[in-house]
């Protein structure tokens, strides 16, 4: 493609330069032997069988329990009754333990009512008429035992040891993406972060926050803390002293990095900390959805959860992107409540009447629960909270994961992606370091390092003068039917590619690598007959 038009594409964020590359790479395949290869997007090929199979199960129970209450020959029934009904979904699985869910249904039920000491037929109930999906969410945050249960889910897959004392209030959403949007408005319209402040962006970073800042809706100034490759991705002391400036309200990362694939180390966190100490004012929001790829995996909410809000997608993990599931966390002991009491009265009576509806006592509300009225922009507040199908999918997918001692699934979650690193690598004809922080469930092709590596400085120099950074996934596309995202759309290196490696089959992988060995070769044959002129 040539530069110009290249030039143009620049400005557009990956996420819409992907579908180009998809138009070009379908193309190549339908006039060629080329296989269409989209790894540009993180949507796994695999999903989590098991808890799928008790959720199916437990929506037939739910119906009998319906129609235990009301059944009219037209195909009406009543609202599930919970007096009895822990002991009515025994009884019946014990009929069923051949279907497919049973006898995952009998054994999470009674661990969880036993684990968390709960009402087995107030668990039961919330279970089965919430599958149903016949009421609003009450609570609208999250169901009461569902809190409970992902709480502790969220201590293994985002906490990590040692647990932090005290307990995080809980908020149910339409996934990672829609915490995003929540947080954004909410954390304006309670005056922590207003048109024309500072924060600061751990980069490389997730595309949209490093877009949403930047809208009129928030008109934010940024700035980005990078993490480099040849420091392994992690943050430097010198890499964090923006941090101290006072300017910079709020932290924003991604952890595990999108697209490094990188989780902060113990000796980063540390580093952190004393930028804590010094700065407890700084808010940080983590988005640590692949956190469950990496084994003991540490987030800054469990080691600074009075600063921290968590945010957790259980899409890639569980293989759920369209089940829409993840969860705000914050501390019930946390500094955002604290600065909201703190702002200057005049800007707490606006608050005051922007939530009047809600209580009589609009200051007494915490932020987590100003969050959850924003979501419906206050007015809507009383049809606010996830669909309760979707809880009770949520509700099975965390006790799966917490009855497997073993950790089984994590460990064949892992066995995917590792398996598709190292094909990868034998295809790029390199022999990397993967070390324990790496979650493998995305890798950041860096040409500019490779190329310098293995072919030489003079052709990443005679690269930066006659090449476009945005030809190299373009050049994947056309020749190769290969999607890539470009890594300069995630303020990673600009000469690198973003390949996913959840959602194609693990033979292809080196079948990419050898694509983009063969770019660079294309590169190497253009330098040279650049000498020969």
């Amino acid at each position: 493609m040539d530069v110009t038009t290249l030039r143009e594409y620049q400005h557009l964020s990956p996420f819409e330069i992907k579908d180009f590359l998809i138009n070009a790479a379908k193309k190549v395949s339908r006039t060629s032997h080329q296989i269409f290869l989209n790894a540009g997007r993180g949507n796994p090929n695999w999903v989590a069988t098991t808890p799928r199979e008790g959720f199916f199960l437990l929506g037939q129970f739910a119906v009998l329990e319906s129609k235990r209450v009301m059944n009219l020959p037209a195909g009406l029934g009543g609202m599930p009754k919970a007096n009895g009904s822990a002991a009515r979904l025994q009884d019946w699985l014990a009929t069923q333990n051949q279907t497919p869910g049973a006898a995952f249904l009998a054994k999470a039920i009674p661990w969880t009512i036993m684990r968390f000491g709960f009402d087995a037929d107030a668990f039961v109930h919330e279970l089965t008429d919430s599958i149903i999906g016949d009421n609003y969410p009450v609570p609208d945050r999250i169901l009461v035992h569902n809190e409970q249960i992902v709480h502790e889910y969220l201590q293994w897959a985002m906490c990590g040891n040692p647990r932090p004392a005290g307990k995080f209030d809980l908020f149910a959403v339409e996934g990672g993406t829609a915490a995003m949007c929540y947080l954004f408005k909410s954390l304006k319209a309670n005056r922590l972060l207003n048109a024309g402040d500072t924060i600061a962006l751990g980069t490389p970073i997730f595309t949209p926050y490093l877009e949403m800042p930047l809208l009129e809706d928030y008109q934010l100034n940024v700035v980005n803390i990078t993490a480099h490759q040849e420091n392994k991705f992690q943050w430097t002391e010198e890499d964090l002293k923006p941090l101290l400036d006072p300017k910079i309200k709020a932290f924003f990362l991604v952890n595990p990095g999108n697209p490094t694939a990188v989780a902060l180390s113990a000796e980063t966190i540390q580093r952190i900390g004393k930028i804590m100490q010094q700065r407890p004012d700084l808010i940080i929001l983590t988005d640590d959805v692949y956190g469950t790829f990496v084994n003991d995996f540490r987030s800054l909410l469990g080691e600074f959860p009075r600063n921290t809000i968590g945010v957790y997608s259980y899409s890639k993990y569980f293989g759920c992107t369209g089940w829409r599931l993840g969860v705000i966390a914050v501390h019930e002991n946390n500094i955002f409540d604290e600065k909201i009491a703190n702002l200057p009265e005049a800007t707490k009576l606006l608050l005051d009447k922007r939530y009047s509806t809600l209580t009589l006592e609009p200051r007494q509300l915490k932020f987590i629960d100003r969050v959850v009225a924003d979501s419906r922009d206050v007015a809507l507040n009383h049809t606010a909270g996830l669909s309760l199908p979707q809880q009770v999918m949520m509700t099975l997918f965390s006790i799966s994961e917490l009855i497997d001692e073993e950790k089984a699934y994590q460990k064949a979650c892992i066995n995917i992606v590792d398996q598709r690193v190292h094909l990868l690598s034998e295809g790029l004809g390199i022999n990397p370091e993967i070390g324990p922080l790496f979650d493998r469930y995305y890798g950041l092709i860096d040409f500019e390092f490779w190329i310098r590596k293995y072919m030489g400085e003079e052709l990443v120099t005679w690269m930066k003068v006659n090449v476009h950074p945005l030809d190299i996934v373009f050049k994947l596309a056309e020749d190769h039917g290969i999607v890539l995202l470009n890594g300069n759309g995630f303020e990673a290196p600009d000469w690198s590619a973003r390949v996913s490696f959840a959602n194609l089959e693990d033979e292809v992988y080196e079948d990419i690598g050898r694509a983009v060995r063969a770019v660079a070769r294309g590169y190497w044959q253009q330098y040279q007959a650049t000498l020969s002129t």
